[in-house]
């Protein structure tokens, strides 16, 4: 779509295709089945359903930030701001301190990678409470965008089960790992 658009919603952001979506967090577990990973961490809307997956196969509970505090979280909260690329608005990623804490050893996980704005504000969050990233799995990246590589130059383990290197109207180049 323009804007750098990708549109997914046959399977991921509207319609959930739940046997592809099992297989992805097969995967994650797979490539972080090694890690001490005791918790993972996502952001609403769509990270949520990949998160769930991988969480199935590794055995850890899912917290998940909400995009703006609700009335039904305290006021002890992690909060960081997220620039959203594909929205273009800044909202406030909200974790209840009783969810997150020095203890844990945190996957996160999200279905878009494009500038890094939704992982930097987890990060965050991970920091203030006193966790160890683990790392970021991500379902789809966009590498021409290059919030990926950002991140992965930073130290920063990234693991994206698709990066689209560019992409038009009309097609799409994948990135070739090797």
């Amino acid at each position: 779509m323009p804007g750098d658009i990708l549109k997914v919603d046959c399977f991921l952001n509207h319609r959930i295709d739940v046997p592809f979506l099992l297989e992805m967090g097969k995967e994650i577990a797979r490539l972080y089945e090694n890690a001490p990973v005791n918790k993972i961490l996502t952001i609403e809307t769509s990270g949520i359903p990949i998160a769930f997956a991988a969480a199935q196969y590794m055995n850890v509970p899912v917290v998940f930030a909400k995009k703006d505090k609700s009335g039904n979280i305290s006021n002890d909260v992690y909060s960081s701001k997220v620039t959203s690329f594909t929205r273009k608005n800044v909202y406030d990623a909200v974790v209840s301190k009783s969810f997150l804490n020095d203890a844990d050893k945190v996957l996160i996980i999200d279905d878009f990678l494009a500038k890094g704005n939704a992982l930097t504000g987890l990060i965050d969050i991970i920091g203030q409470a006193g966790a160890e990233l683990c790392g970021c799995a991500i379902a789809i990246e966009k590498g021409f965008q290059g919030g990926g590589d950002e991140m992965r130059a930073k130290g920063i383990r990234v693991d994206s089960l698709a990066i689209v290197e560019s992409m038009s109207e009309n097609s799409l180049e994948f990135r070739k790992s090797f």
